[in-house]
């Protein structure tokens, strides 16, 4: 009983106390965290106001000191910017994945198409790999959060609906050429995906 009463005291004193919450999304690669980290191409801090500000300025006060980039802005404006970049390079894997269905469908070339594209500097070729679909720790979970606050504010965004179920029919259809490739060579083989 006695921690109980301790414990109510301490969240009393936490609870009279103003906190300010910032938020500071990160935009790090698989497999390059740390070089993302230390040379960032650009810093979002979501901030409540000038007191908070600071605190993050003196955080990252060597990066800009380094001339690299950051942006402050409010706290949901952050959060937003990063699921928004994140859809925005999902869907273009995800166009790109269909395109190499036509490619593959027409025999066309995917390798020369993507690269030819990938010159255009409206375009970058940087995400232009077709594959067996986007996984990854966030690309997924922040365009489906993103389609999830948008529908909570009666938003539609049929583009991002879309890619998200591109991509769950390329995992689908993934699974079938696997099927099918592993049932021509009369081996057994299995696989395992995971979303």
């Amino acid at each position: 009983m006695e921690q109980i009463i301790k414990f109510k005291k301490l969240l009393k004193k936490i609870l009279a106390k103003k906190i300010d919450i910032a938020s500071n999304p990160e935009f790090m690669r698989e497999g390059f965290a740390i070089e993302d980290f230390m040379k960032p191409d650009r810093i979002v801090a979501g901030v409540q106001n000038k007191k908070s500000q600071k605190l993050i300025e003196e955080l990252y006060q060597n990066w800009i000191k380094n001339n690299f980039s950051i942006l402050f802005t409010d706290v949901k404006t952050a959060e937003l910017i990063k699921y928004s970049s994140n859809a925005f390079l999902m869907t273009k894997i995800a166009f790109i994945n269909e395109i190499s269905n036509l490619c593959e469908a027409s025999g066309c070339n995917i390798s020369d198409l993507t690269k030819a594209m990938g010159m255009d500097e409206r375009i970058g070729s940087k995400f232009l790999n077709p594959g067996p679909g986007i996984g990854g720790s966030c690309f997924p979970k922040d365009s489906l959060a993103l389609s999830h606050i948008a529908k909570e504010y009666k938003q539609k965004l049929s583009i991002l609906d879309q890619v998200i179920d591109s991509n769950n029919q390329r995992f689908a259809d993934m699974a079938e050429k696997i099927k099918k490739i592993t049932s021509d060579n009369k081996k057994n083989c299995y696989f395992r995906f995971s979303f």
